[in-house]
């Protein structure tokens, strides 16, 4: 499966809303938003939306249908997930994700 071009076409104005002045940038096969300099969701080449999220909120996130932890290696990477297309279907689903990765970018270290 190649990247969702119809989920990036979503995610723009959710993302322009959110994150004013966030920049597209196109890695691995996919695109990620990158707020402030920092990665904050984007889109796998599989398809996938891929979103950071604070460490506060990570075990609730996980607690969600449709996501599970991102293992582009085959291991977990702590405070990114992967949520399946059956996650985003929603507006209000796809606005939520984005909004994690939003405040995850913002977040201080």
């Amino acid at each position: 499966m190649a990247m969702d071009e119809h989920l990036l076409d979503r995610m723009r104005p959710i993302m322009a809303r959110l994150a004013p002045g966030c920049v597209e940038k196109r890695m691995f096969g996919g695109v990620a938003f990158m707020v402030d300099g920092k990665m904050s969701c984007g889109i796998t080449n599989k398809g996938m939306l891929m979103t950071r999220v604070v460490k506060e909120k990570e075990a609730l996130s996980m607690a969600h249908p449709h996501v599970r932890p991102m293992d582009f290696t085959g291991k977990p990477m702590k405070g990114f997930l992967f949520i399946e297309p059956e996650g985003t279907d929603r507006e209000a689903d796809l606005e939520h994700w984005c909004a994690l990765g939003v405040e995850q970018a913002r977040a201080k270290a």
